[in-house]
């Protein structure tokens, strides 16, 4: 897909949330050595310097690589902290570096990511979990409008309210937990078994379709090889129309993670024990 400055980003990659540094590790040269091109990791994630050596010892060349980071809000006045994740995951640049929680201070912060992006340190300005006043307060305040949002989306909460805003700046939208953080209820649902029988796909490969023709891109995570290979195999075969209107019927509001005001807080105060 292409962004709103002109560079493209792959509609699937592999996303590290949850994965131990080892894990991670094998994960993303897993993925790259089967043909994915996007690495999603985070400062909170603690495994950004295992992304950077799956990265230089896949044997793909950096250019070819989409790589997004985010950086952690007890990090938004550090001046240095475009600069310090570059040195964990060994990278001269980031192609997307995300904000990735509404904290305090992150307009400080944003503005440090429109610097960087200035620099040609990063390629790309994200925001991730800004949903609502937010987004609205950061494009009211902003030199350069974000490029991606990261947030919950699924057939449950496909983000109907979000995806007017995003349409009229043109930006993108990433997703996380796309197959309902494991709800059988989600992947079990009869329409994603029908359309399953007739592409001869996985419901979890149908769900993960339906990102791509939604205009998302889509980060699903896993340390099994064979769900990497799984969840990478969606290319071959689109939903039409009148499939994409069944799921959409799926929509009931559903969401899997509620962050509170108390939560923003501690994010805030907590810092990652970063990879020695």
């Amino acid at each position: 897909m292409k962004l709103n400055n002109g560079i493209e980003m792959p509609s699937v990659g592999i996303g590290t949330f949850m994965l131990s540094p080892i894990d991670a590790y094998s994960s993303v040269k897993e993925a790259l050595k089967i043909g994915y091109r996007l690495v999603d990791t985070a400062n909170a994630y603690v495994n950004e310097k295992a992304v950077g050596r799956a990265i230089n010892e896949s044997g793909v060349k950096r250019q070819e690589i989409f790589l997004s980071t985010k950086i952690w809000p007890s990090e938004y006045l550090n001046d240095n902290a475009v600069d310090e994740t570059l040195k964990r995951l060994n990278a001269d640049y980031v192609d997307l570096m995300f904000l990735h929680q509404p904290c305090e201070n992150y307009l400080y912060a944003y503005k440090n990511l429109e610097k960087a992006y200035e620099e040609g340190k990063i390629r790309a300005i994200g925001i991730s979990n800004f949903e609502g006043e937010y987004i609205d307060d950061v494009l009211k305040n902003c030199k350069i409008r974000p490029q991606v949002i990261q947030v919950e989306a699924h057939p449950y909460f496909p983000q109907t309210k979000l995806r007017e805003t995003l349409d009229r700046y043109d930006i993108k939208l990433m997703s996380w937990y796309p197959l309902g953080h494991g709800d059988k209820s989600l992947i079990e649902e009869p329409v994603f078994k029908e359309l399953g029988k007739k592409y001869g796909k996985t419901s979890a490969q149908i769900c993960l379709r339906w990102h791509v023709d939604m205009g998302f891109s889509v980060i699903p995570g896993s340390k099994n090889p064979k769900h990497i290979a799984d969840n990478f195999d969606i290319l071959d075969f689109s939903l039409t129309k009148e499939e994409m209107q069944e799921i959409a019927k799926l929509d009931n509001g559903k969401r899997y993670y509620h962050r509170t005001d108390a939560q923003l807080k501690q994010f805030s105060l907590w810092r990652p024990q970063f990879e020695k």
